[in-house]
């Protein structure tokens, strides 16, 4: 088979959007996409979009695909094969019980985030708002699932020789403070060291004295430890490098411009690459995004083009309009900073489509489903309870052939005793997955 025929009434970019991703990404099958109804029914028409075909597969249109504007709309949920849907049908007619086309425009696009919400404090939508929370959904990929099962569909029924996805994982680490308590500065380490005695913690305080005389190792340094794992299991992680040019509530980072801080980042560089993690004020001032890439871009020698919002300050559209404009390729803030899950339904990055223009841009999507700060913060849960729970997204991953992308801090792998056997966990984690 050349190209796969599906007949729809007409086109749009909406359209074209899903049946890319869909068809050219995930399913790895040239489309060719009709509108005559008449050639249609000459032709051998494997997928019809809002009219019933004998011999195709017939899904139902539920209308989203073809509006210009943005309103509230019902995802009613459905099942098809024991697997949940949205965009449910009640019309039995049709080989597919929902509207699997407009499913997927509406988790990929995020729909739900364009349309008014309450943030939360930070100005984020809230993960309690979405869809997929309230439907029990989110820590499932369920369009992974989807597709995994239109694949097999199609090679049984049509016997197409398919390509099966292999699971895939992508380590990340955000670098939000490299050091608990080196290289600070005097009056940082002066001022944080006065307030540990008159706080009453003398642990703290003694601590912090052994690691400045190089009798202890900083609590939060866990980078040659990381490098190691890295070899061992032959991975290629991407460091998102807070660099800050100043010190806020938010933004406590190590200065970008010291020695020791320029020695880290370039080692990043050569374990693995290295990305922006703008600071939390650079969504109201465009000008500190451009100065962080460019000060990680000289230390590097690179070109930054990879990004993670700190604290997962996203916003639809404005984040990603501002990403796009100061040369950022590839985002990975597809996720939530409270909520472990798929925020988009997915496992797979896909290319942002700006909803309010109307059209597929080039900024590239990298969704997360599990950050340790979230697990443990969040949703307090120690590490048993953690990994437990993302061994059980991996499963689920691993079964669509899906990507696995994990967010960890390198103060949570190290040795502070509130992170207590998050290290030992992780790597098990990593030998289980990696040597399966």
């Amino acid at each position: 088979m050349n190209k796969l025929l599906i007949y729809a009434p007409k086109s749009g970019n909406r359209l074209i959007y899903v049946l890319d991703w869909l068809f050219g990404e995930q399913l790895k099958i040239r489309y060719r996409l009709i509108h005559d109804i008449e050639f249609a029914h000459s032709e051998n028409v494997l997928f019809s979009y809002g009219r019933v075909f004998t011999g195709a597969v017939s899904i139902p249109d539920a209308g989203l695909l073809w509006q210009n504007n943005i309103e509230p709309r019902d995802a009613e949920r459905g099942e098809w094969e024991n697997i949940p849907t949205l965009f449910a049908t009640s019309n039995n007619e049709y080989e597919l019980p929902f509207d699997l086309f407009s499913a997927i425009f509406f988790l990929l696009s995020r729909y739900e985030e364009y349309l008014p919400f309450t943030p939360d404090k930070h100005g984020r939508y809230r993960a309690t708002d979405s869809i997929l929370f309230r439907e029990g959904l989110l820590e499932r990929p369920i369009m992974d699932e989807w597709v995994a099962k239109l694949r097999l569909l199609l090679m049984q029924k049509y016997s197409l020789d398919l390509p099966i996805p292999s699971f895939s994982f992508q380590p990340t680490y955000d670098i939000d403070i490299a050091w608990s308590y080196k290289h600070k500065g005097f009056y940082r380490t002066l001022g944080a060291t006065a307030k540990s005695l008159l706080s009453g913690r003398l642990t703290q305080a003694s601590t912090r004295v052994a690691v400045l005389c190089a009798k202890e190792q900083d609590p939060y340094d866990s980078f040659e430890w990381l490098r190691q794992l890295h070899k061992k299991f032959s991975l290629h992680p991407v460091y998102f490098v807070l660099a800050s040019m100043q010190t806020t509530a938010f933004d406590k980072n190590i200065h970008p411009q010291h020695s020791e801080m320029q020695q880290l980042i370039q080692a990043f560089a050569q374990d693995g690459a290295v990305g922006v993690h703008p600071s939390y004020y650079s969504d109201t001032k465009p000008p500190l995004l451009r100065e962080e890439k460019a000060v990680l871009e000289n230390i590097t020698g690179k070109s930054v083009t990879l990004s993670r919002q700190h604290y997962i300050k996203l916003k639809m559209p404005d984040t990603y309009r501002k990403l796009s404009v100061t040369g950022i390729a590839n985002d990975y803030s597809m996720g939530y900073g409270t909520h472990l899950g798929f925020r988009a339904g997915t496992g797979q990055s896909f290319y942002w489509f700006d909803l309010q223009a109307g059209n597929q841009m080039q900024l590239r999507i990298h969704p997360f489903c599990f950050m340790d700060t979230t697990a443990h913060f969040d949703c307090k849960l120690g590490p048993d309870e953690a990994f437990q729970k993302l061994e059980c997204m991996t499963l689920r991953l691993k079964d669509a052939g899906s990507n696995l992308t994990t967010v960890f801090h390198n103060f949570s792998l190290g040795t502070d005793p509130q992170w207590q056997k998050w290290r030992e966990a992780y790597a098990a984690f990593l030998e289980a997955i990696i040597s399966v």
